[in-house]
């Protein structure tokens, strides 16, 4: 197991809804394997600083890179079993019960500004450093970016001729989507694309987050059409189409550290400002593929051996 739970009530309901969910992908088990002794190195905060991270499997990586940056600079951290989802982890982080967490900064601002307007990445991130609500602070984005994107197989977009989502939209009503539960309702995803794209679906499968059951799902044709992740392997490997947002439905989702600014010391700020600067797209699809490679390493190892190659161990 790794790490110790937190004795909190936030999370002991969030890890009731993070034991039934399905999304893991290539990471092996995201619950062993990588836990940062508690007790190891006080650092500036004076206790250590509670690490939570979505239930999938590149954000557990995030959560590990984080985690391991700072204790190698002796900051003390507790990196806590993934959490289902923001909807699920984010009461946690306002009553104190985590302190950090691998953040996504368009998805984060719609989450908290359900009528944001804001597309490019500039303009995302400073709309969200206007709206985070205290005592949470964003840190320095990253170049990294990874959208939520509407995914088909080859044969169906060839077939269909297919390209963008406005492509899709006439078929919509015809289809099946698959993918995580809260997309049915996040401003973003089933709601968005009606609304931008007057695109509804014949019928919604909740599935994992961008986890095998969806890849499974469009695989075999249960779903025509699916939510997954920019920087998903899976998109390539299985020869999948990422449709073009044409009207941006989708915002600029660059990897950002989300963190309560009591916590937040110069030291803190600099060891996580150094790894957002060394993190781009191209980092993300290359450790997301080795979590899901044949060994199928564990997050805590593809994390450190990034960092290693980076100077930042």
């Amino acid at each position: 197991m790794r790490k110790r739970l937190a004795a909190v009530p936030t999370i002991l309901a969030a890890m009731v809804l993070a034991v039934t969910a399905c999304g893991g992908g290539g990471g092996g088990d995201p619950l062993s394997g990588g836990g940062s002794s508690p007790t190891a190195g006080s650092g500036d905060a004076g206790t250590p600083i509670k690490i939570g991270s979505a239930n999938f499997p590149e954000n557990v990586l995030l959560a590990q890179i984080y985690g391991q940056a700072l204790e190698a600079k002796g900051v003390a951290v507790d990196i806590l079993p993934p959490i289902q989802s923001r909807e699920a982890y984010f009461p946690g982080l306002k009553d104190g019960s985590i302190d950090l967490v691998p953040e996504y900064t368009g998805v984060l601002l719609q989450f908290l500004q359900p009528n944001a307007t804001e597309t490019s990445p500039d303009e995302v991130y400073a709309a969200l450093q206007k709206v985070v609500p205290a005592p949470l602070i964003v840190l320095n984005r990253s170049e990294a970016e990874d959208k939520d994107a509407v995914v088909v197989t080859q044969a169906f977009a060839t077939q269909n001729n297919v390209k963008t989502i406005e492509d899709l939209a006439p078929l919509c009503p015809t289809l099946v989507f698959g993918g995580p539960p809260e997309f049915q309702t996040r401003p973003d995803g089933i709601p968005g694309l009606q609304e931008t794209y007057n695109c509804t679906f014949k019928e919604y499968k909740s599935l994992d987050v961008g986890g095998p059951l969806t890849v499974a799902a469009l695989k075999n044709g249960d779903v025509q059409a699916a939510d997954l992740f920019t920087s998903d392997p899976a998109i390539t490997n299985n020869g999948f189409v990422a449709l073009e947002d044409p009207k941006n439905n989708f915002a600029a989702q660059n990897v950002v550290p989300l963190i309560n600014s009591a916590k937040a010391t110069d030291q803190v700020k600099e060891v996580l400002n150094a790894v957002s600067a060394k993190l781009t797209t191209q980092v993300l699809l290359d450790l997301n593929g080795q979590l899901g490679g044949a060994d199928k390493p564990n997050p805590d190892v593809v994390a450190k051996e990034w960092l290693q190659s980076q100077g930042l161990l």
